[in-house]
């Protein structure tokens, strides 16, 4: 499914109608680069979740989790992993095979750890369409 956002409130709407109809143990693995609109989404996704706390991208704790929503939301940002092995030291299996929704920042760097059944959103970007919009596509 391809869904074109033509500005930041068109992500978090999506996100959040994404996070509506997220179950426990589902896992979003969120890629794009810099600056495609990754922590928009995470936020509508909380936002979708009943999360009332700011979303802030967990890039220097690698995981943040929050608990006050529907179900917990485990938000992982995985860009400054450099091995694998990392996600082990963190506990991730917990996480993923948890009682909330993971949802993965830059997930393609650990892809081997990822479950098949995981959901697969990008975003991208398409300058000639204009600065704020995004093409995301779910696998």
């Amino acid at each position: 499914m391809i869904i074109e956002s033509y500005c930041e409130e068109d992500t978090k709407n999506l996100a959040m109608i994404t996070a509506s109809e997220a179950k426990r143990g589902d896992i979003f693995c969120l890629d794009g680069d810099l600056g495609t609109g990754k922590t928009v989404f995470a936020k509508g996704f909380a936002e979708g979740l009943g999360i009332n706390e700011p979303i802030t991208s967990p890039t220097f704790n690698i995981v943040k989790e929050y608990k006050d929503g529907k179900f917990p939301l485990y938000h992982f940002d995985v860009y400054r992993i450099s091995d694998p092995d990392e996600m082990y030291a963190i506990g991730y299996e917990e996480y993923f095979y948890g009682k909330g929704v993971c949802l993965i920042e830059w997930s393609e760097l650990i892809s081997d750890l990822i479950p098949k059944e995981a959901i697969r959103v990008r975003i991208e970007k398409d300058p000639e369409k204009g600065f704020d919009y995004r093409r995301i596509v779910y696998d």
